[in-house]
């Protein structure tokens, strides 16, 4: 699969949407942790595009998820209005592209190269963390304003988890996961409980990016959000998905190419301080806080096992599978969310 020749694929792509201009070249700039591909077009007039392949869960979803980011970024006010890359349009709709041949299915979306300005340091100062939570805040409550206006999501929390279950009953399910499917159907079923318990359906609903790194956005000299890259874990949801995200790029340790996802960041000072600045822009409840360790277990459910072979090259998946049945799923009842509470005075 990952053999195929996917120059080859995105030009096909590109002939699909404007067969009067030649592909002069096309060149690999993915990150490479990751099995995701993103190329750089140059154009015979070297006008340049990016573009995104990906093969990964269903093209219905894939090509939903673009056209609600398209929407998001045509919607965002200033000062959001460009944070986000506009993908290419055809007859009025995000331009999709879908190969199918023998075991292939891989599907193209084109944008318009985003600008960046300033990456955060690697490790970050208060200042920064203080000045980040203050932001994040602003652009959720932009994201939330504009969600009122944006196509609807077939997908949620639920149906994810239920998808996931539904592997676990599969031939290639239970031997892909066999040793293990009892946690994994345990961890579904507290995650479902929880969630009810917490009444996560009533919190504000926007589109969250979740996977936030040093490396996926970049802010002005003052420290305001100026651009954001990378879609692949896009979904409509509850902003405290994002929180997991924020606590790695908050703390001690900074951000690293060699990494784990302990649950330990939730709980650093560091992230509460980004917490606090958040909370003043756009106030947090207590279900949301408690909800950030079922949120966790999410991402560890959704993003790593269901998932990780698709987003992680193989050696890396291995490792952070088997992580996640030693350390990840063991360590969450260790979160204390009552700490974060008596932070921010809830």
């Amino acid at each position: 699969m990952r053999l195929k020749d996917y120059p080859q694929i995105i030009r096909k792509a590109w002939a699909g949407f404007d067969n009067s201009i030649g592909v002069k070249f096309v060149e690999d700039i993915s990150a490479k942790v990751s099995t995701n591909h993103v190329f750089r077009v140059t154009l015979d007039n070297d006008d340049k595009v990016v573009a995104k392949l990906s093969y990964f869960g269903k093209y219905e979803h894939f090509k939903e998820d673009h056209r609600i980011i398209q929407a998001l970024s045509n919607n965002l006010l200033y000062p959001f209005e460009n944070v986000l890359a506009k993908s290419l349009v055809k007859n009025n709709q995000v331009y999709t592209y879908r190969y199918q041949e023998d075991f292939v299915d891989t599907w193209v979306v084109f944008y318009n190269p985003i600008r960046a300005m300033n990456r955060l340091p690697r490790r970050l100062d208060e200042e920064h963390i203080r000045k980040l939570g203050t932001e994040t805040a602003k652009f959720h409550q932009a994201c939330f304003r504009a969600s009122r206006s944006i196509p609807k999501s077939s997908k949620n929390l639920r149906t994810d988890i239920h998808h996931l279950l539904e592997i676990l009953e599969t031939d290639t399910g239970k031997y892909e996961h066999r040793g293990y499917i009892n946690i994994l159907q345990k961890q579904c079923d507290i995650f479902m409980k929880n969630i009810q318990r917490l009444n996560v359906s009533s919190f504000d609903l926007m589109p969250v990016f979740v996977d936030w790194n040093i490396g996926n956005f970049s802010v002005t000299d003052d420290l305001k959000l100026f651009s954001r890259w990378d879609y692949d874990w896009f979904r409509v949801s509850s902003r405290v998905m994002d929180f997991y995200f924020f606590s790695r790029v908050c703390s001690n340790v900074g951000d690293r190419t060699v990494f784990s996802y302990l649950i330990g960041p939730l709980m650093e000072e560091r992230f509460i301080m980004f917490l606090q600045e958040y909370h003043k822009v756009y106030p947090l409840t207590e279900n949301e806080v408690r909800f950030m360790k079922e949120a966790y277990r999410f991402f560890i459910l959704n993003y790593v096992i269901k998932y990780g072979k698709y987003f992680f090259h193989r050696s890396y998946c291995t490792k952070l599978q088997r992580e996640a049945y030693d350390l990840y799923f063991p360590s969450i009842d260790g979160f204390d969310a009552d700490k974060i509470l008596r932070a921010l005075k809830i």
